[in-house]
């Protein structure tokens, strides 16, 4: 067994022995003793690696997510509050192809409206077994989603009424030149300037100022933002490209 420390101390295990290509886990809770039992659960999947831990106010937990890669994040958001839509954006920002579920004991409607709008992949309540959480797991891997009955009348008339709200605000996105859409593919796609500069065949100073452009036509402040207007227009990364 490896073990790594964050900045704060909390020791991320990481099991070497593991079956071949599995799904690898990061399991993201302030309480330990949850944890580990259920890392201790999931290692017994076969098709299951729980790569590693932390709690959810780790100030490293963008980088932790970086260096272990995983396929497969469950976050307890109650600790987030208000704050949960923009760290949820954060992950998915670091880690894109990572499919976000949150395992929590919050019943607030509105975090889960903000999840979803976040982008995460499924809301599970904690009081369910070890084996319901599995079986969602395996379902969002397959593109699959799960939201609780009681939460999701409210989280899809919240959903809709954005959809809504952008038709009637129309394309925001009309106003962007073909190549800051590009650029702005690469942001929601979570690149970072060098990768969208390589991929387009320009320079990083040319990224930098697409990337002006953008913020100062989309009213917006920062990527979070721009990624924000983007999604709520609409659009996915798929259906800018050529």
């Amino acid at each position: 067994m490896i073990q790594m420390r964050s900045d704060e101390g909390n020791v991320i295990r990481i099991v070497q022995d593991r079956p071949k290509n599995p799904l690898r886990l990061l399991l993201i809770d302030d309480h330990l003793m949850v944890t580990e039992a259920l890392a201790s659960r999931l290692a017994a999947a076969p098709d299951m690696w729980v790569a590693g831990r932390c709690s959810t106010t780790d100030p490293s937990l963008l980088d932790i997510v970086g260096g272990l890669r995983p396929d497969l994040i469950t976050i307890e958001i109650e600790p987030l509050g208000p704050a949960t839509g923009e760290v949820l954006r954060k992950l998915i920002a670091a880690r894109p192809q990572a499919k976000i579920v949150v395992l929590s004991a919050d019943h607030d409607v509105s975090h889960a409206i903000a999840a979803a709008r976040a982008g995460v992949a499924a809301w599970v309540d904690k009081k369910q077994g070890a084996a319901e959480l599995e079986s969602v797991l395996r379902g969002v891997c397959r593109g699959e989603s799960w939201f609780p009955p009681k939460m999701l009348g409210e989280i899809l008339r919240a959903l809709r009424s954005d959809v809504t709200r952008a038709k009637e605000d129309a394309d925001g996105l009309d106003m962007l030149s073909p190549r800051e859409r590009d650029v702005l593919r690469g942001l929601v796609e979570g690149k970072r300037g060098g990768q969208i500069a390589e991929e387009l065949m320009i320079s990083t100073d040319t990224v930098r100022t697409h990337t002006r452009n953008i913020f100062a036509k989309l009213d917006v402040h920062s990527r979070l933002e721009a990624v924000r207007v983007a999604r709520a227009a609409g659009l996915r990364p798929q259906e800018w490209q050529a």
